[in-house]
């Protein structure tokens, strides 16, 4: 085939995909047969021309230089569900807007009614739509901690080690501390003051299960608290789904080495002191110290660091168990 007709199918070719792209196709794009990365953007089922794309639709392809991919289509309601999404994240929809009923919605997209239900169903499952008085439907603000259990499946899905957490951990938390005895207040140091006493209460006497599980409870929520005391929000939804996956393990570490509740304990008033004290710099030291005893600790109880973070080898608890009933014996 000559090279003039093969250019003029690449550009009916790049014709007829820009306008599918008004369905939503995102990632099967001319621009990506040729071998660029941009795709058209689109904008409420629009795409918008860019030189790069003129660029490429002009310039001669061979056959031989050409390995043509078949198009990844979105199903019609994620297509709906992202233009939406598109519209609330860039602030044109706002918090407390109520939103047209599914019908009309169903007219101005041109597609079923059905399909729209279904793109609704999927921003309220992220937090974006809730139902009001009655069936309405409003734009809303996600909860600070309502995405942590969907990073908490990513990073279970990704076989993420307890290692790698406690490389985020080290850096995050002492920032964290850092930042709240900069901007603690009243309000905020007796919250945490009132957390150290229910941790005392749990250090001492006879180590049972529902002590244990108590200690590791308060542990957490001191650790969110100090990031809550932070004011951070970015910085309080980036520790939130690391902090998940360590609870479960944290229980076996005290049954392996009992003190470690009195080594946790006494770091966390330390910490505590450092923010009564409006010392950033002990904060921040404190902390970091704190969780590096911690990594010690897992390593001395056998807990595996490089194990994914959401399952310990059965082997692993059974010694650790077995290391709790030798102390109870003692």
């Amino acid at each position: 085939m000559p090279a003039q007709d093969i250019t003029r199918r690449a550009t009916q070719t790049a014709i007829a995909l820009a306008r599918e792209s008004t369905h939503g196709a995102r990632r099967g794009c001319f621009l990506e047969f040729v071998g660029l990365s941009d795709c058209p953007t689109e904008s409420v089922g629009l795409t918008t021309p860019n030189k790069t794309a003129a660029s490429a639709i002009s310039a001669p392809l061979t056959a031989a230089s050409v390995r043509f991919r078949s198009l990844a289509r979105q199903p019609a309601y994620k297509a709906v569900s992202d233009v939406m999404e598109h519209h609330i994240l860039s602030g044109e929809l706002k918090p407390g807007t109520p939103l047209p009923p599914e019908q009309e919605l169903a007219a101005q997209f041109g597609v079923h009614r059905s399909t729209v239900r279904e793109s609704i169903r999927v921003l309220e499952q992220e937090g974006l739509l809730e139902r009001r008085q009655g069936r309405r439907l409003f734009v809303v603000l996600p909860g600070l901690f309502d995405l942590a259990p969907r990073a908490l499946r990513s990073l279970v899905l990704h076989q993420v080690t307890f290692e790698e957490l406690w490389e985020v951990a080290v850096v995050v938390e002492p920032e964290a501390a850092r930042l709240a005895a900069l901007r603690a207040d009243e309000a905020d140091l007796r919250e945490i003051d009132d957390n150290l006493a229910a941790t005392a209460a749990t250090v001492g006497g006879k180590p049972d299960e529902q002590r244990i599980r108590r200690h590791w409870e308060l542990d957490a929520a001191f650790h969110a608290l100090i990031a809550r005391t932070s004011k951070n929000r970015s910085l309080m939804m980036s520790r939130e789904s690391f902090s998940l996956l360590y609870r479960p393990l944290a229980t076996l570490l005290q049954q392996s080495l009992p003190q470690s509740a009195a080594r946790n304990l006494h770091a966390h008033r330390q910490i505590a002191a450092a923010l009564h004290e409006r010392d950033e710099r002990r904060a921040h030291e404190w902390t970091r110290k704190h969780l590096v005893d911690f990594r010690k600790g897992f390593v001395q109880a056998g807990l595996p660091m490089d194990a994914p973070a959401d399952r310990v080898p059965e082997r692993v608890v059974a010694s650790a168990q077995a290391r709790a009933s030798r102390s109870k014996g003692r």
